[in-house]
């Protein structure tokens, strides 16, 4: 009995003491009045700018933390405050199980998530298993830039058409959220971003540090499929676009805080007026197995850093993502934050444009399509901190080389909504009819997209899109900004009403997997105005 005592106390002290990483909610934020009443003190004039553009109104989700409220955690016994986050109104903290427990007395706390999910109410049991590593088209073409051996990877996108048109990306800023940008300041590839000053700065949060040229060169990989230059080899698909340099992965180590980081760097971001963030990065394991997810997980609401991407969303920015490199283990699908319902997730395909074994599949753990779209990244051509030319196989690349030409595209429309860029993005795609969960709606003419915009008045007159019809799991439904808070009622054959929803969101999904096989119509009620249409159920 006295050993089995020992052993139930061992347990305790090792559940107690232990340090957790954790995050915990705030309820209020007490002086948002004197924010919106002061917006500069929260925004850039430049992401003002674009919220008014967007007609996206200032929420609370824009307002800083309570400082004191902040103060009172930092000064509390046995807690260490890593990182923070407006949107979240929350803390990433770490303390023993104890400790971070004692806080939720406080008044001002709404609630505390535990990066272990063990830990949480109805959390999964603790996980004990270590870390899983985890066409002719192109014969004809007459580019203005010589792309050389990179001609593939924008010419499959028919993003040279953009750039025909001078459409590179001119006004419109990428944030890139990567691991480390050496070379960028001092090699060739790109010497065209310096002298044009289109590097606007950035910062590194994994060392608290204002130098982003520093850590491992993914970053400068990255970057180079976007903003690179060099005639003959090398040429990024937002070559004039400006750029900032986030370095939030920890190469060293695996853990939660990488979320945090990304998320603040991408409200950082959001003030300074960034339109486009790249993230090629994911997360599926951690060093510490008990904070890894699983398949259930990527429901795009689970995670910190997938709730903070869908904000970014909201905020009138598009997040393009990589979907993974997991596709050929046994956790092929997609990883956070590339499960967010409003993340552009994008997979890789080779220069036949069939997927490469490695691309994470979807969909996402509640039936949505995932990955949205696919780009080259099989032997795509990078440029590397020495300012060599190479090739570099993942959807590391594939991500950059779309969110390059997505930036271009909108630099033609610089007055369209991100939802509005979005959609007639995925419309030009070439499975756009018949999604799937390899290649989502597949690979993206930038060519069609520019044709339609212009000439097709759909795309200023129609004020939503349903799509993609037919359907078999979920219909998607993209509601202009003015038009939130609108209504759409589905009926069946028999004019019965099957489902009702409010459009609340920029994008939101209807589930119809449920549904029989047949017709179905939809009214859509806005400012006293109806559209009308039918859903085609397989």
């Amino acid at each position: 009995m006295k050993r089995i005592l020992l052993f139930v106390f061992g347990l305790i002290s090792i559940s107690s003491f232990s340090q957790e990483d954790a995050w915990i909610f705030f309820n209020a934020k007490p002086n948002a009045q004197y924010y919106y009443d002061n917006p500069l003190q929260m925004l850039s004039q430049k992401a003002l700018d674009r919220r008014t553009a967007q007609n996206i109104a200032l929420d609370i989700r824009d307002v800083p933390l309570h400082q004191p409220y902040i103060d009172q955690i930092t000064a509390s016994a046995g807690i260490t405050v890593l990182a923070k986050s407006k949107w979240l109104n929350a803390l990433h903290i770490k303390g023993t199980q104890a400790n971070i427990n004692a806080l939720t007395v406080l008044s001002f706390v709404d609630h505390v998530q535990y990066a272990n999910h063990s830990l949480n109410p109805g959390g999964r049991k603790s996980v004990t298993t270590g870390k899983t590593k985890p066409s002719n088209k192109f014969l004809d073409i007459q580019a203005n830039y010589d792309y050389g051996t990179s001609a593939n990877q924008v010419q499959m996108l028919n993003a040279h058409i953009l750039h025909q048109q001078n459409y590179t990306g001119a006004g419109k800023i990428i944030a890139i959220m990567d691991a480390g940008f050496p070379g960028v300041n001092t090699t060739t590839p790109f010497q065209r971003l310096r002298d044009n000053g289109l590097i606007l700065g950035g910062y590194d949060f994994v060392h608290d540090s204002p130098d982003p040229y520093t850590g491992y060169q993914h970053g400068t990989q990255v970057l180079s499929d976007m903003g690179g230059y060099v005639s003959g080899q090398l040429v990024g698909t937002a070559p004039d676009a400006h750029y900032y340099l986030f370095i939030t992965e920890d190469v060293s180590s695996e853990s939660p805080l990488e979320e945090s980081n990304w998320v603040e760097a991408a409200e950082m971001a959001d003030s300074l007026g960034v339109d486009v963030i790249n993230t090629s990065l994911g997360y599926f394991t951690y060093d510490n197995p008990n904070y890894s997810y699983t398949y259930d997980d990527m429901n795009g609401t689970t995670s910190f850093v997938s709730r903070a991407a869908d904000i970014a969303f909201t905020r009138g920015m598009i997040c393009v993502t990589s979907a993974g490199n997991s596709g050929s283990t046994v956790n092929p699908h997609i990883a956070v934050p590339g499960d967010a319902a409003l993340n552009l997730t994008v997979g890789a395909v080779n220069a036949a444009e069939v997927k490469g074994g490695f691309s994470s599949i979807g969909p996402s753990f509640d039936g949505r399509i995932k990955p949205d779209l696919m780009a080259m990244g099989v032997a795509a051509v990078v440029a590397t901190q020495t300012g060599s030319i190479g090739t570099n196989n993942g959807t590391s690349f594939a991500s950059p080389i779309l969110a390059g030409a997505i930036t271009s595209f909108w630099s033609a429309f610089p007055t369209k909504t991100n939802a509005e860029i979005v959609r007639i993005i995925k419309e030009s795609a070439d499975r756009f009819t018949a999604p799937n969960n390899n290649y989502g709606y597949g690979i993206p003419d930038f060519q069609l997209a520019l044709n339609r915009a212009l000439s097709a008045p759909s795309f200023t007159q129609e004020k939503f899109n349903v799509y993609p019809n037919p359907a078999s799991d979920f219909v998607t439904v993209t509601c202009p900004g003015e038009s939130l808070g609108s209504e759409i009622v589905v009926y069946n054959s028999i004019g019965q009403i099957i489902f009702r929803q409010n459009l609340n969101a920029f994008i939101q999904y209807i589930p119809v997997k449920n549904w029989s096989s047949g017709i179905y119509h939809y009214a859509i009620a806005s400012a006293g105005k109806k559209q009308n249409g039918k859903i085609i159920k397989n």
